[in-house]
């Protein structure tokens, strides 16, 4: 009598050849191809909850990644405005919602740098915050009227210096960062300036071009359109370098200024502490993906805002540099919110 052979087929041959070789490692059968280790997230609508109002700057930014977010995730992603307070209003919300990563919080810088130094007491904790990453870079320019006599920084250092307590400078509010980042200015120099307050950014800025006040910082959102019109000139940049749209503005070390000036505003997504890793981690993941489009960058230079490349570990050591900065620049003005 003959033996019979069957040939096995492809898929049997492949399993056999996988089991033969598991064997002969000690392993037992092979398992199948893991899944995507993510839970189920987002289940419903994803929240961003914002200080800013609506039309503003950073909140348009944040309607722009909510709707790349939205394709990633499937699910509509919201951002609610909830301005006022200093942004206590927004961030009270936000400590009452949903903790499992279907309410997100847009936090200002000063949240996390400034405001802990600024406030005795604050109505919330900055470590409740868990900052993914900054959603963009805006550096500020030192405005002064077009016929101002101040041609660089360093004139306006040198009559400082000279006259302490008569040069004044604006800003909106104490704390903000066109406020610190002046005051940053007078520790570094050690020079001793006036602080004068508006209510209104338009306001402050027309100070600066019929004179009022001797100079302010600003954006090229916010001082741009009087620079355009000839109404003020910038004559320093707060960067480490030029800004590429203004390349013939120098930096403020290079305008007379000190050496490694830096002030930026900037803003950041935040989760709540203790997210499941493998939420947070598609989080950032979709996040970096929204913010590498062409089409965020182009958004972006009418803004006049930058993007900001960086790790979430480096952007946590970033905060925590800034945090201690801004404490030393706060102490020495004495500045206070309380």
């Amino acid at each position: 009598m003959t033996d019979r052979f069957t040939r096995p087929s492809r898929k049997a041959f492949l399993k056999l050849a996988a089991a033969g070789a598991s064997a002969a490692l000690g392993l037992g059968a092979l398992p199948a191809l893991a899944a995507d280790p993510a839970p189920e997230w987002p289940t419903k609508p994803v929240r961003i909850i914002t200080p800013f109002p609506v039309g503003a700057g950073p909140e348009a930014v944040v309607r722009l990644l909510a709707d790349k977010l939205q394709k990633a995730w499937g699910k509509p992603v919201i951002v609610e405005n909830r301005p006022g307070a200093n942004g206590f209003i927004a961030i009270d919300a936000f400590r009452q919602g949903a903790k499992d990563g279907h309410d997100l919080m847009h936090l200002d810088n000063v949240h996390l740098v400034a405001y802990p130094h600024l406030f005795k007491k604050l109505p919330y904790d900055p470590k409740d915050f868990e900052p993914v990453l900054p959603l963009f870079r805006a550096n500020f320019f030192l405005t002064t009227a077009a016929n101002s006599k101040y041609r660089n920084v360093g004139d306006i250092l040198a009559e400082a210096r000279a006259n302490p307590d008569k040069l004044n400078y604006g800003s909106w509010s104490v704390g903000n960062p066109v406020h610190l980042g002046t005051a940053l200015l007078e520790a570094m120099t050690n020079t001793e300036m006036q602080h004068v307050v508006y209510k209104e950014t338009s306001q402050l800025y027309t100070g600066v071009a019929n004179g009022e006040l001797n100079f302010a910082l600003g954006t090229m959102a916010t001082a741009g359109p009087l620079q355009r019109a000839g109404k003020i000139k910038f004559i320093g940049t707060t960067g480490l370098k030029r800004h590429p749209a203004f390349p013939d503005v120098p930096t403020v070390a290079e305008s007379g200024g000190p050496a490694g000036y830096e002030v930026s505003g900037w803003t950041t997504i935040a989760t709540p502490k203790g997210l499941p890793k493998a939420v947070a981690d598609r989080i950032q993941r979709d996040l970096e993906k929204a913010l590498a489009e062409p089409e965020i960058a182009q958004r972006y230079a009418t803004f006049g805002y930058d993007l900001f490349p960086t790790t979430r570990e480096q952007f946590g050591s970033f905060i925590q540099s800034e945090s201690t900065k801004w404490a030393g620049v706060i102490q020495r003005s004495k500045a206070s919110l309380d």
